[in-house]
C-alpha cells in the first residue's frame, strides 16, 4: 500500500483481538460486520457488552489508535479487499483469518491520530449537513399543519371542495395518460418529447430521473395527453398518492398511464398548495387508501382522483404558504448540494490517506 508517509513497512495487523463463539468488547474495540463488508458495517462502541459471531470487536494492539483503525476499517482499500474475499454466495462473509491478512501501513502514532481527527471532523460535517436537511423536511411538514392544514385554527371553517370544483373548466382538466397500446415501451426513443412518470412524483416534488421520450410523430398521435406548467400530477398506480407540480420551465411533455394529471384553477386554488394537500393531508391520504382497498395492486383511476374532497382556505393564505413553500425548496436544494460536496469531500479524503 502506498503512503505518504515515508518510507514505511506494510504491517499486518496481527495482534488485534479476535474470538470465535459470541464476542464480549468494550470501548476500547473496534466493531467490525463480516456479514456484506461492502456494505461498510463498521463501529466504535461507547459501552460494553456482548455481540454475534457476525460481528468481530478488533482490540488495536500497542502502536495503532483506535479511531485510526476505525477509519483504516472503512476505507475503500478494506472494503475492496473483504468484498473480493468474501464467501458465501446469498450471505457473503469475510472470515477473521482472511481479515487479519490484510497489510495496512501504520505511520506514528501521532500522525495516526491527526488524520482521525481530520476524517472524524469531515465525516460530522457530512452528517451534520444531513440531518440539516431531515429538519428541513420536518419543517416543510409543519408548514402545511400550522399554516393551512388541521392545525390551523380556522381550518374547519374552510369551505370543502372537491378535485374537479378546482380544476379548470375545460375538458381533460383532470386526466391520465394514455392506456394499452396507445403507448408501448418499445416507442420510447432517446431524443424527442420528454414523457413523465412515477418516478417524477414519487418524491412529493417534481424531479428528474429517467428520460423518456417519444418521437414528434408520436407525441401528435398523444397530444392530448400534454402537460403544462402549473399541472399537479399524482401517482395512482404501484405507489399511490404522492403528488408534485410540474415546474415552469418544463419541455413539452405528455403523461404516462401511471399518473394523474390536474389543470387546477388557479383564481381559486394555488397548484402547490394542492399539490401538498394531496400527499400531506391525513384526511386525505385516508381517502386514497378507501379507493385503493380491494384491488390486487394499488392503484387509483381519474374518478377517485375527481372525488377527493379537500378544505380551501382563502387564496391569500395558500399564497402565502406557497412562498413558504418555495422559500424551504430553495434552502433544501443548497443543503442537498452541500451534502453532495460533503460526500465527495469525505471519499476525496479517505482515498487520498489511503489509496491503494
Amino acid at each position: 500500500m502506498d503512503s505518504d508517509f515515508g518510507e514505511l513497512t506494510p504491517t499486518v495487523v496481527s495482534s488485534g483481538e479476535l474470538r470465535s463463539a459470541k464476542f464480549a468488547f468494550s470501548r476500547r474495540h473496534v466493531l467490525y460486520g463480516k456479514l456484506r463488508p461492502y456494505l461498510h458495517k463498521v463501529a466504535r462502541p461507547e459501552f460494553e457488552g456482548v455481540c454475534s459471531t457476525d460481528i468481530l470487536p478488533i482490540l488495536p494492539g500497542p502502536g495503532i489508535d483506535r479511531d485510526f483503525l476505525f477509519h483504516v476499517l472503512r476505507s475503500p482499500v478494506v472494503t475492496g479487499f473483504a468484498t473480493t474475499r468474501s464467501v458465501g454466495a446469498n450471505l457473503p462473509r469475510i472470515s477473521p483469518t482472511t481479515l487479519l491478512t490484510l497489510p495496512i501501513v501504520l505511520p506514528p502514532l501521532t500522525e495516526q491520530r491527526r488524520i482521525a481527527a481530520m476524517l472524524d471532523l469531515t465525516d460530522r460535517i457530512r452528517r451534520g449537513r444531513r440531518e440539516c436537511a431531515r429538519l428541513m423536511a420536518k419543517l416543510l411538514a409543519s408548514s402545511y399543519d400550522i399554516l393551512v392544514g388541521p392545525k390551523n385554527g380556522n381550518y374547519l371553517t374552510w369551505p370543502e371542495y372537491s378535485i374537479a370544483d378546482l380544476a379548470e373548466r375545460t375538458q381533460g382538466s383532470i386526466r391520465t395518460g394514455p392506456f394499452g397500446s396507445s403507448l408501448r415501451h418499445s416507442e420510447f426513443v432517446d431524443q424527442g418529447v420528454a414523457v413523465l412518470g412515477i418516478d417524477n412524483a414519487v418524491q412529493n416534488r417534481f424531479a428528474w430521473f429517467e428520460r423518456r421520450f417519444v418521437s414528434a410523430e408520436k407525441f401528435e398521435q398523444l397530444r392530448r395527453y400534454i402537460v403544462k406548467p402549473g399541472d399537479v400530477i399524482i401517482t395512482i398506480m404501484g405507489t399511490t398518492g404522492r403528488s408534485a407540480v410540474v415546474p415552469e420551465d418544463i419541455p413539452c411533455a405528455i403523461s404516462t398511464k401511471h399518473l394523474a394529471v390536474i389543470t387546477p384553477d388557479r383564481s381559486r386554488v394555488i397548484p402547490l398548495f394542492l399539490s401538498h394537500t394531496i400527499h400531506s393531508n391525513a384526511g386525505v391520504s385516508g381517502q386514497l387508501s378507501s379507493a385503493n382497498r380491494g384491488a390486487i395492486m394499488a392503484g387509483l383511476n381519474v374518478g377517485a382522483i375527481r372525488r377527493l374532497r379537500v378544505r380551501l382556505p382563502p387564496l391569500e393564505v395558500q399564497e402565502r404558504f406557497a412562498f413558504t413553500v418555495q422559500t424551504i425548496y430553495r434552502a433544501m436544494d443548497r443543503m442537498n448540494d452541500a451534502s453532495l460536496e460533503s460526500d465527495r469531500l469525505m471519499s476525496a479524503v479517505t482515498h487520498l490517506v489511503f489509496r491503494a
